[in-house]
């Protein structure tokens, strides 16, 4: 089936299949998103010590053989696996950056140091635990296998192979990599630009003193910190009150120059706002409400300048929603638009202690606390799981997945969790 417009899926939301835009699923609404996105285009040649967190734009290929000789896993000896148990002549030594300038006869040995390139004639390394040595005579007291302790050329990279290929997310690992090639710089797709800001009347910067009914605006600064990990290219353009010509202007103005405008608060059906009325009249944007908690109201599309469009995501204004919402749909489509591949979040099932109340229908994102008792890792959701409650994200280390399935459930039964952080 052919995918509908975001025009004609806005005027016509029937023209796709299973489309209901008051009663997404999170799989449903991330497979949307997907199919609406586009990769940034621009490149950039970087030294390879600044492109960490960075997306390969091309192949990189190998130049070398890595390693580019044979060389000794240990410490021990080099000789001829066909000489057996006789007794050898040590006739030299090889040392890490310094080769044995000869060949090895059959009877004669030399001692090897790891790294040490393996001298002609030789073919496998005795380490020098198993043997004896009597002056310049060598006695191995335990033959190894033919071969033993010889890291062969091109063993870990060939020359020719794809090492790393393009939409890569460099890692700290690629860095050694890259530099175990003597490879310099790699081309890579430019960082992508984004925009964001809050919404409403009741919102005050931080360091101004709060008013009646008046809130320090905390998602900007999550926001910040989830797009800066993400090594986004960023823009913070405030706490806009809900002023209609103000708005409109911070709108067009960050569509005119970014990929990306993401906006906290201002989607919730019935909500007294201008957000939806000015992003009919520049844009093609979908309002959904999500089988999900917390985050149920979540909007996409793209907003249109002259000559320039940004794709758009209007989060929720509750704190803790717009952190779920973000980590569950705004981060894979940054990364694909990036020019990465992104992989799923890994997750793994754990025993949790405590029972869990949940309504069927919907999927419930809980902030859960993992950790270790027994030696097995269990898991408790945290007392207060309010989408206002900011601090139980701090005090989380972990999502507590319940599929649109599960119900209520009883202590000690086996959930899905996902991990905030990762090893490397």
């Amino acid at each position: 089936m052919t995918t509908p417009s975001l025009n004609e899926l806005i005027s016509n939301p029937s023209c796709m299949e299973d489309y209901d835009p008051n009663a997404m699923s999170v799989t449903q609404a991330k497979s949307y998103i997907q199919q609406y996105l586009q990769v940034v285009s621009d490149k950039e040649l970087l030294p390879i010590h600044h492109s960490l967190g960075r997306v390969l734009a091309d192949n990189v290929i190998s130049p070398c053989n890595v390693p580019n000789h044979h060389n000794s896993a240990m410490d021990g000896f080099a000789y001829q696996h066909a000489d057996g148990i006789q007794q050898l002549q040590i006739i030299g030594t090889a040392f890490a950056g310094k080769p044995f300038q000869g060949s090895i006869a059959p009877g004669k040995c030399v001692r090897i140091m790891t790294g040490g390139v393996i001298p002609v004639g030789a073919d496998t390394v005795v380490m020098q635990e198993r043997t004896t040595v009597n002056g310049e005579l060598l006695t191995i007291t335990d033959i190894p296998k033919m071969g033993a302790n010889v890291r062969l050329a091109g063993e870990d990279l060939a020359l020719g192979q794809t090492v790393l290929s393009a939409g890569h997310l460099v890692q700290p690992a690629d860095l050694g990599l890259l530099a175990s090639l003597g490879i310099t710089n790699v081309r890579v797709y430019r960082r992508l630009k984004v925009a964001f800001f809050s919404t409403g009347d009741e919102l005050i910067g931080v360091g101004n003193p709060l008013a009646e009914g008046q809130i320090y605006d905390s998602n900007r600064y999550t926001l910040y910190g989830m797009l800066v990990r993400l090594g986004a290219e960023i823009s913070d353009l405030g706490a806009i009150p809900d002023n209609p010509v103000l708005l409109e202007k911070t709108l067009l103005s960050a569509a005119a120059s970014h990929d990306v405008i993401i906006t906290s608060g201002g989607v919730s059906v019935g909500e007294a706002d201008y957000m939806k009325a000015l992003l009919a009249k520049h844009g093609e944007v979908l309002f959904w409400k999500m089988n999900m908690k917390p985050g149920r109201p979540l909007a996409y599309g793209i907003v249109h300048t002259e000559g320039h469009s940004a794709h758009y995501f209007g989060l929720p204004g509750n704190p803790v929603a717009t952190m779920v919402t973000f980590y569950q749909f705004v981060r894979d489509a940054l990364l694909r638009m990036m020019g990465a591949t992104p992989k799923p979040f890994p997750t793994f099932q754990v025993i949790c202690t405590q029972a869990i109340k949940k309504a069927q229908g919907r999927t419930e994102f809980q902030r859960g606390l993992l950790y270790q008792a027994d030696g097995r890792w269990k898991v408790k959701p945290l007392p207060n799981q309010s989408s206002g409650v900011l601090s139980s994200m701090s005090l989380a280390n972990c999502f507590i997945v319940l599929g649109e399935e599960v119900g209520n459930l009883e202590a000690d039964t086996l959930v899905d969790v996902q991990l905030f952080e990762g090893i490397i």
